[in-house]
């Protein structure tokens, strides 16, 4: 196609569809804002920054932070805390809404299914203060979990105190409160599988488990697969909100992660330049995953991003 046949096609697809570029426009605007212009930001990474000399004024010292990093104490630590974190996410959370999508599914009362679909939503909408908060007084030691776990030969004190299950109660405070909002798409990819395929597998005498195994699994496979390529992408990216609102230095052995002491560094530190050079590694280390995750998921499924 020559340049004026483009530019004239350009014209006419710009104009026909002008309603859905305008309404993609506050989309992009968001991204360009938010997440492409402070990547200029970058270079704080590679300088010792200052306020008053501003990005641009301030010297550059090359890799000096991530060799300073790198070489830590803290490296290992929050590397190991953010890595056993993130799998162990991906092992159980992962899965869970996929789970619950499945036994939803499999409810033939849609009064019952509709009030199990929303006292699981909810959570979701609840403010991560008050998660947070919720936690605090459940693992307190007059709380009730610590209660039952106090009657299964606990210590007494409070959960949050003991560095060992920092990461147990983290990963099933996740599972309570994002299982029912994330199994949505799930539940709408298994709303687009063809009904006759049961109704054939019925009458070949295929059970509830078998047509679940040969039928609904393969169904939502393809967006297991892009939603496991997702997750991939963010794998490091452990959620440093609710980690900060439940951590503390007692525990920082088993709960400092890459985001919390970026946060910690930067913000009540003001080592700028430090938390930066550590956030920078922790993205390149994200985008890598996520590249080689769609590279396996092509090869192996022909399913991927791009």
């Amino acid at each position: 196609m020559n340049k004026p046949a483009f530019g004239r096609f350009l014209i006419k697809d710009l104009v026909g569809n002008r309603y859905l570029y305008i309404m993609m426009l506050p989309v992009l605007a968001y991204y360009l804002i938010f997440h492409y212009a402070p990547m200029y930001g970058v270079l704080i990474a590679f300088k010792d920054y200052s306020p008053m000399k501003g990005i641009l004024g301030s010297p550059w010292v090359d890799f000096k932070h991530f060799e300073t990093f790198f070489n830590s104490y803290y490296f290992l630590r929050v590397l190991k805390n953010t890595l056993l974190i993130s799998v162990y996410s991906l092992l159980f959370e992962f899965p869970a809404p996929i789970i619950l999508a499945l036994l939803i599914n499999e409810v033939r009362s849609r009064s019952y299914k509709r009030v199990v679909q929303s006292i699981t939503y909810m959570p979701y909408f609840i403010s991560m203060i008050v998660i947070a908060g919720l936690i605090r007084d459940f693992t307190d030691s007059g709380g009730v979990l610590n209660s039952i776990y106090m009657y299964f030969g606990g210590d007494g004190t409070s959960m949050l105190q003991n560095e060992g299950l920092f990461r147990p109660i983290y990963i099933l405070s996740e599972i309570w409160q994002k299982a029912g909002w994330e199994s949505i798409i799930y539940l709408a990819a298994l709303a687009g599988i063809d009904q006759g395929q049961y109704e054939a597998a019925r009458i070949d005498g295929a059970g509830r488990l078998k047509q679940i195994w040969h039928i609904t699994l393969p169904g939502l496979m393809p967006t297991i697969v892009i939603l496991f390529i997702l997750r991939m992408g963010n794998l490091l990216n452990v959620g440093f909100e609710k980690i900060i609102l439940l951590y503390n230095p007692v525990i920082y052995e088993t709960a400092d992660v890459i985001s919390s002491f970026v946060y910690r560094k930067g913000l009540l530190e003001f080592n700028w330049s430090y938390s930066t050079a550590v956030g920078l590694f922790n993205s390149v280390i994200n985008l890598t995953l996520l590249i080689l995750a769609n590279w396996i998921s092509k090869r192996v499924t022909n399913s991927s991003l791009w």
